[in-house]
């Protein structure tokens, strides 16, 4: 049975942690929750393509065994950004729509990197670009 849907999941550590209050970092709890409400929307089961960061390890071997048979792990190699189509839209961000600017403090650059990332979510051609990059099928 093929799977419905291919995920490329990443993580923004967080480099501000210790200066700021309200930052939080993804733990694997976070991550596995995720699993079951997009499940809802792909019954057949989904792949996650994933890196090797601790964070997804824990979490994809509790998806294996809570969900063997709706979702399968594929592994990015240790150092592949080229592989990895989130990359792309992390780059493309910070390259080309966030170039110049110069927020006016840290609330205005995490309001500009969301609506960033949320623009490129309605940009299907991009995003295939992305994965064309890659040189990944989709």
């Amino acid at each position: 049975m093929y799977k419905s849907c291919v995920l490329f999941l990443a993580s923004a550590r967080d480099s501000t942690r210790d200066t700021h209050e309200n930052s939080t970092n993804i733990c694997a709890d976070d991550f596995a929750q995720v699993a079951p409400q997009i499940l809802v929307h792909f019954p057949k089961g989904i792949i996650l393509a994933i890196d090797r960061w601790m964070v997804h390890r824990s979490a994809a071997k509790r998806l294996s065994l809570r969900f063997s048979r709706r979702v399968d792990v594929e592994w990015l190699p240790a150092y592949a950004p080229e592989l990895n189509p989130v990359k792309q839209v992390w780059n493309h961000s910070k390259y080309a729509e966030l170039a110049n600017f110069i927020p006016e403090n840290i609330n205005g650059l995490s309001k500009a990197v969301y609506c960033s990332l949320r623009r490129q979510t309605g940009q299907q051609n991009l995003l295939r670009l992305f994965f064309h990059y890659a040189k990944l099928r989709i």
